[in-house]
């Protein structure tokens, strides 16, 4: 096996996506990010569903390219210009945002390219995936092809479970808890064949920290208790 000096200083990259919209990933991404970077004291976080800047507090400042638009320019426009694209979301915190929307299906080669870029990143990188990744098949395979973590954000429903079998299987769940629900913990893990890492509870406090814009600067503590695991 070749030496990786990038994974021995144990640098990853951990993709968080899920099957249904509404479950939670981007708050679960922009969480984790701020997490790793207040451990290593440098992350990115890459967005790839378009929400990431908002639930930072971000939501107001003028974005222009971004992901979607390298994805869809020409080939000669090299990976070295995504880092031009960052914006600070914090001291410790880049994100390199998705960009407007309106490009028509990048070329799986530009989606490999992505994956070789975030692949050879030095500092900790979140990916949020989202649930359908512009629609692109292929560019889930790329991104989740190098992922160190690849987890499933999922509530515990009874449709979201049936479309997360038949999905790539995830190195680890997150499992939104909800009250009343049926299926618990024993359930998800039974179904997929892998562990659930972390249980967020349905809180109003996240709610609120996400819809103002303060996870980067008032993470509740309750949710990063929950996700301590997997980050």
């Amino acid at each position: 096996m070749v030496d990786d000096p990038v994974r021995k200083r144990g640098v990853v990259v951990t993709v968080c996506w899920s099957v249904k919209g509404g479950s939670g990933t981007t708050v679960v991404a922009a969480a984790l990010a701020v997490m790793q970077a207040k451990r290593a004291g440098d992350a990115l976080l890459v967005d790839l569903a378009g929400d990431s800047l908002a639930v930072l507090g971000a939501q107001f400042r003028s974005v222009g390219e971004g992901v979607r638009s390298w994805l869809a320019a020409d080939p000669t426009v090299g990976a070295d210009a995504l880092r031009a694209l960052e914006v600070q979301a914090g001291p410790h915190l880049s994100v390199l945002p998705a960009g407007p929307v309106g490009f028509g299906p990048p070329a799986r080669r530009r989606w490999d390219d992505l994956a070789a870029y975030l692949a050879d990143e030095p500092r900790p990188v979140v990916v949020d995936l989202g649930s359908t990744m512009f629609g692109e098949a292929s560019g889930r395979t790329s991104v989740l092809a190098v992922a160190d973590a690849s987890l499933l954000v999922i509530r515990p429903c009874y449709l979201a479970l049936l479309r997360a079998v038949a999905a790539p299987r995830p190195t680890g769940v997150v499992l939104l808890r909800e009250d009343g629900r049926s299926l618990g913990v024993a359930d998800v893990e039974a179904a997929l064949g892998v562990d659930v890492v972390a249980q967020v509870a349905v809180d109003p406090a996240v709610a609120h920290a996400a819809d103002s814009g303060l996870l980067n600067t008032r993470l509740p503590r309750r949710l990063e208790r929950s996700l301590r695991r997997a980050a």
